[in-house]
């Protein structure tokens, strides 16, 4: 059975770092595109970031260029999610995801929700004011 399970969420002020975390039963990373996205209270899931099974396309999205750091642990099995100079709306639940490396053309194709098969549970991510 594969699972893929978060942590590494919390409560920051703003300006904090969070790194979340991803492990994976089941499956292994280094055989998937992942992806890191979020979602907010009201508001539809966002890409964050996610990263293609070999590392040739890197995506961010514009909130996030400049802040977060995606990464892979092919040793550990781990992904990460390096957040550094947290905003308020960086407030959501973020939730990892693998999906099967289908052919990409451009790295904005990972943050489409429907490119990924399996999905954590989600981490919260709080950042006060």
């Amino acid at each position: 059975q594969i699972q893929l399970a978060e942590s590494g969420g919390g409560s920051v002020q703003a300006g904090g770092s969070l790194r979340l975390s991803c492990a994976a039963s089941g499956l292994t990373f280094a055989d998937y595109h992942v992806a890191w996205f979020r979602q907010a209270p009201g508001k539809e899931r966002e890409g964050v970031s996610g990263i293609s099974r070999k590392g040739v396309f890197t995506y961010y999205a514009d909130s996030a260029k400049g802040r977060f750091t995606i990464s892979r642990d092919t040793a550990k099995n781990m992904v990460y999610l390096q957040m550094n100079r947290l905003k308020p709306e960086d407030t959501a639940m973020y939730y990892c995801a693998a999906g099967t490396p289908r052919p990409l053309t451009a790295a904005h194709h990972l943050a489409v929700p429907a490119r990924y098969d399996y999905w954590g549970q989600g981490t919260q991510v709080t950042v006060s004011s």
